[in-house]
């Protein structure tokens, strides 16, 4: 490969745009489209510090702290209405708004079953403005990495990773951050169940914190953690350059990509030079500045797990490859798309640490089988989710929100 097609293809996907419309319409009904004034998703919520003195502390008083459901569940027949009439469905939601809010961040979850209402996407934006809730855009919205559903673009609903490309492609819990962005709730729907598998997966961060040792816990609030976000493995052909050209010419890159890199982002990133596991090429890896991987939640202050390990470990990925296969490489995003996780100080983390992380966040997961019209409103502080393998065709959406009316500040 040249230096100028792998240089363009880095560029190409850095510089994506997403380009609002906000004349879609589905089935006859003008759908409320994102516009131009839509947020982003709103600046992390990191709180005061935990550090490795405090966190036993936390840990000790969140394990005696009474919990509700997790997930809450709803139902037309628990709730006595109707279950073919989105009308009446609707109202109950515009008069009930404020209990689901509360239900939500209190729990974690709210996993909303049986209800025609949200069958069609016009229902489901119906059934979040019931509940005073204010969509923002993806936290991937600087580089188009998420398409919206049916591909609208403008659309506030986005896919929830139905491609059959995927499909065997494990999607491991984490709570939805991007560098300094994450979203405060978000809302998951269901249009299409998969023939087979597709389980939409939730786990409680608070249970998480509670049961991971001491040791381990106090080294993660101690040291922090540090992501890398993407990997660009386009780069093999510098092997075989003359080492008198290959250090300029790789420096050179670096310097390029990370250039056109954080002009996109409003996080620092960091490129590293690597080997890829997709090919064992040469690769270039992003890592995004240290973060904690403890936080306190912003309204409830309750002390809560809030570190993507179980998605983003490359090791813990392989692990599950073992398992259900690898994923499909069919687009150069894919090859892309590839994480890691280290310590802040850029130290790995241990097979030991891992598979306890991997146990104990394992062992929290609930499998949601959704059925057309099921939605799961979260809150992401809380809640971490992920999908399960699937079998067929897949058609669930998401919606992420900034806040919602009456939202308390921190």
């Amino acid at each position: 490969m040249k230096l100028s097609i792998a240089t363009a293809t880095l560029l190409t996907y850095s510089a994506s745009a997403f380009v609002p419309n906000t004349n879609i319409q589905k089935h006859n009904v003008a759908l409320p489209a994102v516009s131009i004034e839509t947020p982003m998703a709103p600046l992390t919520k990191w709180g005061d510090r935990v550090n490795e003195v405090s966190v036993l502390d936390l840990q000790k008083s969140s394990k005696a702290a009474k919990k509700g459901d997790f997930p809450v569940l709803v139902t037309p027949d628990s709730l006595k209405l109707d279950s073919a009439s989105a009308t009446e469905q609707l109202n109950y939601f515009k008069e009930n708004a404020e209990y689901y809010r509360e239900q939500m961040v209190q729990n974690g979850a709210v996993h909303f079953k049986g209800f025609e209402l949200m069958k069609s996407q016009e229902g489901f934006q119906s059934f979040y403005e019931a509940l005073g809730m204010n969509p923002c855009l993806d936290p991937l919205h600087s580089v188009s990495a998420r398409p919206t559903i049916n591909g609208e673009k403008g659309s506030p609903v986005y896919e929830a990773v139905n491609k059959e490309s995927r499909k065997n492609f494990f999607i491991g819990m984490h709570n939805e951050f991007v560098g300094t962005r994450a979203p405060r709730a978000a809302a998951f729907v269901c249009f299409k169940a998969a023939e087979t598998g597709g389980e939409f997966l939730v786990a409680d961060g608070r249970r998480i914190f509670e049961e991971l040792s001491e040791g381990l816990i106090q080294k993660i609030a101690g040291k922090g953690i540090r992501y890398s976000v993407m990997e660009l493995p386009f780069f093999g052909f510098l092997e075989g350059l003359p080492e008198l050209i290959e250090k300029p010419v790789a420096s050179f890159i670096q310097g390029a990509a990370e250039f056109a890199i954080n002009s996109k982002v409003d996080f620092d990133v960091k490129l590293l030079w690597g080997q890829s596991d997709y090919d064992n090429t040469r690769m270039l890896q992003a890592r995004a500045p240290s973060q904690p991987g403890v936080i306190l939640h912003p309204e409830t202050g309750e002390p809560h797990w809030f570190c993507n390990v179980h998605s983003h470990s490359s090791v813990l990925r392989k692990k599950r490859e073992s398992l259900y296969g690898a994923e499909r490489f069919e687009d150069g995003a894919s090859q892309i798309n590839k994480s890691d996780m280290f310590y802040g100080d850029d130290a790995d983390l241990t097979t030991e640490e891992l598979d306890e992380m991997d146990d104990i966040i394992t062992n929290n997961i609930k499998y949601i089988k959704m059925s057309e019209g099921d939605v799961v409103l979260l809150d992401n502080y809380k809640t971490m989710h992920g999908r399960n393998v699937f079998d067929g065709t897949r058609k669930h959406g998401v919606a992420w929100f900034q806040g919602w009316k009456g939202m308390r500040s921190p």
